[in-house]
C-alpha cells in the first residue's frame, strides 16, 4: 500500500462479540470468559487459522477501544475522502 501512496495504511477485518448496553457486567464476564475458552480449544484454533484467522482475545475493555480506534480512523477517511456528502 506504500507504493499505491498510502504510507502506513492497515487494515484488518475484525470479529467480536457484542452485547446490548446495559447487560450487567457479570453476564459480559461470563460471555467473555466463555469465548476465551472456546478461542483456546486446539480445534477452534485449527479451524480458524484454516482460513487465515488470528483469534486476539481481550478484554471487553480493549475491545471497545479498538471499536473507538477504528471508528474515528474510518470516519476521518470517509471524511477526506469527501463520501459523507455524496448523494
Amino acid at each position: 500500500m506504500d507504493e499505491a501512496g498510502l504510507p502506513g495504511f492497515d487494515t484488518g477485518l475484525w470479529f467480536g462479540l457484542l452485547a446490548p448496553a446495559g447487560t450487567p457486567r457479570p453476564i459480559i464476564d461470563k460471555l467473555n470468559a466463555a469465548l476465551r475458552q472456546a478461542l483456546a480449544e486446539p480445534d477452534t484454533a485449527k479451524r480458524m487459522a484454516t482460513d487465515g484467522t488470528i483469534p486476539i482475545p481481550s478484554t471487553p475493555e480493549e475491545y471497545a477501544a479498538d471499536i473507538d480506534h477504528e471508528e474515528k480512523k474510518w470516519s476521518a477517511v470517509v471524511k477526506r475522502s469527501g463520501a459523507a456528502q455524496a448523494k
